[in-house]
This record gives structure tokens, sequence and C-alpha cells, in this order.
């Protein structure tokens, strides 16, 4: 594998494992910071993890475009050496507004993952962009098993030990992209940088523009905001449902994780060549349909387990998506669009689990009036329908 392709997909998955890693720690930093209850420090989390969210959508399409106008390698480069101070500052922070102000730059250096995704689509030919974003989403995947597992361990030996790893993973990645990475935006490609398209609306507007763009955008988001149920509320819903102990819970995770990383990193290029990418995210929503249905109504964790093969199939449709309104831009436009959908990714983490959690708490409360812990997988199978009704009737000369 190249150097500067391997470099792109561990600074992928050091963005999955770096909140990954500080997860299983964050209730007992956070009670240990500021005192309190874990409902209190259950609130901050969700502070610190919205906050997070915000910066990420506000930043990804000013990165985007600072991509396509001064170049990839600078753009990862500089946000890899931030993320690095910006995990000793979570280290050694003392306060709540330390840790709030790194978790608003961890927002913003997180969101290099619409310039990866930029350098994935500036190395891949057409027949490639499906199956190497897929590698980008594997590595996502890998690094989503693998943060909560390191983290878990190294929180052994204290709330500050996850940080001071996460500062040398990030350390050793910018070093590595140092002396590997190559440039990919050339003076044919290279666009001037203009802050009325930066911003995320005026990114919007700008894509907005392209015919058929806009409606898969909104494809994307719906199917965002759907598939975040898992995230949302599987630690609830499954103790609820089965019983599950948390290192249950941790195990499926790990298990669906893994699953998905082989579907994008190896399945998915097959399911390409001999489907098409319109064909995968058709076939990939219908199997998240199968998956919700029946998670919404089971009460066998057994069953729920058997089925992650099946919803796991469902990652096919991102990558795909991708592929799709990547060829339907310029190239000098790759870091904008990509800085868009990592926005509308952004938006979707802000309000599925508002949304998820709520539904889940109303139908599993005492005197609810329909017992069904599962009712936020028909939710989520509401808005994926609506969604996959937008793409079927979206005809564009790729998407067709």
């Amino acid at each position: 594998m190249r150097l500067p392709f391997l470099f792109i997909l561990t600074t992928v998955m050091i963005d999955a494992m770096g909140v990954g890693l500080i997860m299983p720690i964050m209730p007992g930093l956070i009670v240990e910071v500021q005192g309190g209850s874990l409902a209190d420090a259950a609130l901050w989390g969700g502070i610190l993890a919205t906050s997070f969210a915000v910066m990420q959508f506000l930043f990804s399409p000013i990165l985007g475009n600072l991509s396509d106008a001064y170049g990839r390698r600078p753009v990862l480069l500089l946000s890899l050496f931030v993320m690095v101070l910006d995990y000793v500052l979570m280290a050694l922070a003392h306060t709540m507004w330390l840790l709030l102000l790194g978790r608003l730059i961890g927002g913003i250096t997180a969101a290099t993952h619409a310039t990866a995704g930029a350098y994935m689509a500036d190395v891949s030919d057409s027949k490639e962009k499906a199956a190497n974003f897929g590698m980008l989403g594997a590595a996502f995947g890998v690094g989503f098993v693998l943060g909560p597992l390191v983290g878990g361990l190294l929180g052994e030996l204290g709330t500050r030990a996850p940080f001071y790893a996460a500062a040398i993973l990030a350390a050793m990645n910018f070093t590595l992209g140092w002396f590997v990475m190559n440039e990919t935006v050339t003076d044919k490609t290279r666009r001037a940088f203009d802050w009325r398209r930066a911003h995320p609306f005026g990114a919007f507007r700008s894509m907005a523009r392209i015919p058929g763009i806009q409606r898969l955008l909104w494809v994307y988001f719906l199917y965002s905001v759907s598939i975040y149920v898992y995230p949302a509320i599987w630690s609830y819903f499954t103790e609820e449902r089965f019983n599950w102990s948390p290192q249950m819970i941790g195990v499926s995770l790990a298990i669906f994780g893994s699953m998905m990383a082989f579907v994008q990193g190896g399945l998915l290029r097959h399911v390409i060549r001999r489907f098409g990418e319109r064909n995968a995210v058709i076939y990939g929503q219908i199997f998240d349909f199968v998956g919700f249905s029946f998670l919404a109504f089971i009460t066998s964790g057994v069953l729920a387990l058997i089925l992650t093969p099946i919803t796991a199939m469902g990652a096919v449709v991102t990558p795909a998506l991708q592929a799709i309104m990547s060829k339907m831009v310029d190239d000098n436009q790759q870091g904008e669009l990509q800085g868009v959908m990592t926005a509308v990714n952004a938006l979707a983490m802000i309000i599925s689990p508002m949304m998820m959690a709520s539904v889940f708490a109303q139908f599993s409360r005492e005197g609810a009036p329909i017992y069904l812990p599962g009712a936020p997988f028909l939710v989520a199978l509401g808005l994926m329908g609506i969604g996959l009704f937008i793409f079927l009737r979206t005809k564009t000369s790729v998407a067709s």
C-alpha cells in the first residue's frame, strides 16, 4: 500500500479512536474535575459532545474549502499538529471550561475528515471512488472498535492516560504525514478561497446549484440521522430489552464495528463492481430496513447478535453516496463537497441522539401507552424510507 494512502487511512482511524479512547473515562473525569453526581456528569458530557459536533458542523466546509485553495497537505498536517496540542490540553485540564475548550478545538480538528475525503477523491479514478471511500469508512470502523477497548484499558491507569495516548498517536501520524504525504491539488485544480461559499450555509448554497446534489444531500442527511440510532440508544435499548451488562454491550458494539469495517473495506468493491453505486445505495438501505424492523420488536439478545451481519450490510450506502456525489462535482470542488458532507453528518450527530433518546424514553417509561423500547428503530426506518423515496426520484447522469 502506498504510504500517503496509509497516512490518510491512519488519520481517519485516529480521528475515530480519539473519540472512542476518551469515552470510557469521561464520566469519571468530569466527576473528578467538577464534583457532583454521575447525573451531573452526564449533563456535562452531553454539553461536551454537542459542542464537539457543532464545531465539526461549522468548520468542515471551511477546512474543505481551504484544502481546495491551499492544498490537502498543509490543512491535514496543521490540523494534526493542533490535535496533538488539544489532547495534551485535555490531559492537563483541571476545570470544566478547559475541558470544554478542548472539545471545541477537537471538533475543529476532527473536521479534517473532509480533507481526507477530498484527498481520496483526488487520487481515485471514477471506478475506484466508492471502494476507496469504503476504505475510509473501514478505517473509521476500526478506530471505532479499538478506541473504547484501548481507552477502557488505559483508564485503569488514570483518567488522563487515554489523552496522553491519543496525543502520542496523533504525533506519530503527524510525523508520518510530514515525510510521506504528497500534495494532490495542482494549479489546474486549485480554486481561490471565498468566504461566501466557505461557511456552512454558503457552502450548501454553492453545492445546491449543481443539479441533483441538493436532493442527494437530503438523502445523506436522512440516512445519517437514521443510522445514528445505534450509538444514540443502543446501550440503553439493550439493557432495557435484553438486560445486557456493560461488557456485553461493549462486545456487541465491537462486533458491529468489525462487521462494518469488513463490509466497507473488503466487500464493498465487489458489490459496486457487480451492482453499481446506485443499486448499492438501494440494496444497502433494504438491509437496514430489515434490521430496523426486527430490532424494533425482538426480545432475544441472541437474535440481535445474529442480525449483526445483516444490519452491517447497510454500510455500503455512505461510500456509494459519496462516490456518486464526488463524480457530480468538478475536481476543484472536491474539498468543498466533502466539507459539506461532513457538516451534514455532524448536524445529524447533533439531532439524532436527542430525537432517538426522547422516543426511547417515551416508549420505555412506566405508564407508557405502548411499551416498545425498539420504537426509535421505527422512527429511523421511517426517515430512511423518506430518503430512499427522494433518492429513487433523483435522476442525474451519475445516479441514474
